[in-house]
């Protein structure tokens, strides 16, 4: 089976690959520079040059696939709704040459802003555009009915392991900056998390036993509360850990505030009961409490 992966040289798509090949599968992995190209050939994979605004590349990648797992998103916060729209228009194209071959498409999503402050399960309706960005679910669920068994793997705020350039590292370079390791409040919000190749194996499930129209839960760790993530930090740091009020968060965290104090735990219960899924990976604190993650 040829299978299409946009994001394939990234965080998660590396792990993809590995898993997909491992697997007998044949990976063609998006690229957009010649760094990435040398790493997805590097890992067995095929190169197919383009990105994600390249809509063209996208159709031709997919068109000569037998599916396709879309992980790639430009990760640009600070333009995260005018990035959801280039996430919209790829999955849209992608969608589009794939129509009537009941070939799976699987699209990416996450858990962290589903339902704050519940646990958030699979039966939620991610609800594009009502103040979430992301909407690779409505775009890719948009090709049900026009025969695409489409998928959406969502994955935990934190995808943890070797490597990591998510939130974690993000909390460990402002708690440098400003010489404390935060947490808002009593610190009793909840991230939910994944190890790597865990994460990994979910997508590779998906692709085997997943049914179109149904999301999947990328999470081991229903959730961590944010003060144990932000008092793992302090200690390998050595630096004080404190809470900050309301009103000194935005100081504090800047444009990161707002996933610093949500509270975010999720379920994969029926993720784990329909694929068989289940993740080995060590937990985040454990993961945390290395020196890998503190040697940039």
């Amino acid at each position: 089976m040829r299978v299409f992966v946009t994001g394939a040289a990234g965080f998660v798509g590396t792990a993809v690959t590995r898993e997909l090949i491992t697997h007998g599968y044949k990976v063609v992995g998006l690229a957009r520079s010649d760094v990435n190209a040398a790493a997805l050939t590097a890992a067995g994979a095929e190169v197919h040059r383009g990105s994600l605004e390249d809509l063209e590349s996208l159709r031709s990648g997919a068109a000569k696939s037998d599916g396709v797992i879309h992980l790639a998103f430009i990760h640009d916060f600070s333009k995260f709704a005018e990035n959801g729209q280039v996430d919209k228009r790829a999955i849209e194209a992608m969608g589009t040459v794939l129509e009537g071959s009941n070939r799976p498409l699987i699209v990416t999503s996450g858990t962290a802003l589903l339902a704050p402050g519940r646990l958030a399960t699979e039966e939620d309706v991610a609800l594009g555009g009502n103040g979430i960005p992301r909407v690779s679910e409505a775009a890719g669920f948009a090709f049900a009915t026009r025969g695409v068994r489409v998928s959406a793997v969502r994955l935990s705020p934190t995808v943890h392991g070797d490597g990591d350039k998510g939130f974690v590292p993000m909390l460990i370079a402002i708690a440098r900056e400003k010489g404390v390791s935060a947490y808002i409040g009593d610190g009793m919000n909840r991230w939910s998390a994944v190890h790597r190749p865990d994460a990994a194996t979910l997508y590779r499930l998906v692709l085997e036993k997943g049914v179109s129209g149904a999301r999947y839960h990328g999470v081991a760790e229903e959730g961590v509360p944010f003060k144990d993530i932000a008092t793992v930090i302090g200690r390998r740091l050595n630096l004080p850990v404190v809470s900050k009020s309301p009103a000194e968060v935005g100081e504090h965290f800047g444009w990161f505030t707002m996933f610093a104090g949500i509270d975010a735990p999720a379920s994969s219960k029926w993720t784990q009961e329909t694929l068989g899924w289940k993740p080995k990976g060590p937990g985040l604190l454990a993961d945390l409490d290395r020196p890998a993650y503190f040697a940039g």
